[in-house]
């Protein structure tokens, strides 16, 4: 059977994108090469507790462009509210507007943060 390993995911800054992941999220490192085979420095990132890596791809000749809606990435948190709560505090902006009273209404709890190259992460309560 095949396996789920990993996503990448090219970054403008790949400290910046280290700790941004690490701060907000609670992604660590699992590894890092400081060049691959094409010349990348890349950074594998895990979500502890779970098996696929976020791969980050750094190369400072290449000029990054994140298109808006090109794609998302889904984290499952146990409180929403609460895990909201916490990264706006952290000075994230959480979308839609109105999450709160979106919340209220019952069905599943969603919103989005956007990181700082522009990709979506999708936060879901599980």
């Amino acid at each position: 059977m095949a396996e789920f390993l990993h996503t990448r995911v090219r970054v403008s800054d790949l400290d910046g994108s280290i700790k941004w992941y690490a701060d907000h999220l609670g992604f660590v490192v699992k590894s890092r090469s400081d060049k691959s085979p094409a010349g990348n420095q890349i950074v594998h990132m895990e979500l502890p507790g779970n098996l696929h890596t976020l791969e980050f791809t750094y190369s400072p000749d290449y000029d990054l462009n994140v298109p808006e809606d090109l794609m998302h990435f889904a984290i499952g948190v146990p409180d929403l509210v609460a895990f909201c709560d916490k990264l706006e505090k952290a000075g994230l902006e959480i979308w839609p507007d109105g999450w709160r009273e979106q919340f209220t209404s019952g069905g599943m709890k969603m919103a989005f943060i956007t990181d700082p190259d522009g990709y979506e992460v999708e936060l879901l309560e599980r």
